[in-house]
């Protein structure tokens, strides 16, 4: 008899689903890679394991899919960000760009005064390090919600069904006082829907500026509900290295060494109603890196 070792502490992803779903089989759907960098084509059954809430359910099949990956970058332009810290802006997200695949389809959208595109949607990435070079300081303070809300409201309205989604949001502290609450929750139900990962970088801003306390409570909610990272920060320069260090973090669900695949469940029996946490392991060395619950 085979034995097949699950690091399950390392490779887990979970997923929390809030509404009541009564069929006893459901479809996730999980990006695996390859620490190597080899392609994965194909993923054994028996090298799976699922549980909900720690209880072992049955992997019925898998089914590799093939998604075009598209990303979205808002970067706060405002009073968060001191003036004479943008070219340490621009540094950060030209190295950024660097670091995601080449082919990646990206969209630049600064965020103050309100959401503006700085370059739309694009796999050119001469025109994109363009983008970059006209980042201007803006004096009002950048709309955190309000740009993910825009952002969502995108990929809502894509009609390419083969796409996967990524927003980056490089946030700080000022600003966004005054939010409405079903536009919080209008962007998470997006989110959900289309299984998109969110990742939040957020710069203290600087001493005297209001706000911060919505950007850090949606941050946090939003990148641990899609399976994303938020990270804060004190201080502007070092954007420098952390956002080329979080783009080869999203390169490796978004390069050519990642693969997802749609992995039939059956819920652990006796389970019904809410979807509780569902852990995904995978033996073999390999990596899951995210997991979602495909909606119908």
């Amino acid at each position: 008899m085979r034995r097949t070792a699950f690091l399950v502490a390392t490779f887990v992803a979970c997923v929390a689903v809030p509404q009541v779903l009564a069929q006893r089989q459901l479809q996730l759907i999980a990006t695996v890679t390859d620490p190597t960098g080899a392609e994965i084509s194909t993923l054994d059954p028996a090298d799976l394991r699922v549980t909900e809430n720690g209880t072992p359910g049955t992997i019925v099949r898998v089914d590799p899919v093939q998604r075009v990956p598209k990303a979205q970058i808002l970067i706060d332009n405002g009073i968060g960000i001191p003036a004479a810290s943008i070219s340490d802006l621009r540094r950060a997200v030209r190295d950024l760009l660097s670091a995601l695949p080449p082919m990646l389809e990206i969209t630049l959208v600064t965020t103050a005064p309100q959401p503006r595109f700085l370059e739309r949607a694009t796999t050119d990435r001469a025109k994109l390090l363009g983008a970059v070079d006209r980042l201007a300081p803006d004096g009002s303070a950048g709309r955190f919600v309000e740009s993910l809300y825009e952002a969502t409201d995108r990929i809502d309205k894509d009609k390419q069904e083969d796409a996967s989604y990524t927003i980056l949001s490089v946030a700080t502290t000022s600003g966004d006082l005054n939010v409405r609450d079903s536009d919080i929750q209008k962007t998470m139900e997006r989110v959900q829907k289309r299984g998109t990962t969110v990742y939040v970088v957020l710069v203290n801003a600087v001493s005297g500026s209001q706000g911060g306390s919505v950007q850090t409570n949606v941050g946090q909610q939003v990148a641990k509900f899609s399976g994303g990272r938020f990270e804060t920060i004190a201080v502007t320069n070092r954007l420098v290295t952390l956002l080329p260090e979080i783009g080869a973090e999203m390169a490796k669900t978004l390069g050519p060494s990642a693969r997802q695949f749609r992995v039939t469940v059956e819920r652990p029996s006796g389970a019904t109603g809410n979807l509780g946490a569902v852990g995904l392991g995978v033996a073999g060395g390999k990596i899951v890196s995210s997991v979602r619950l495909e909606q119908k």
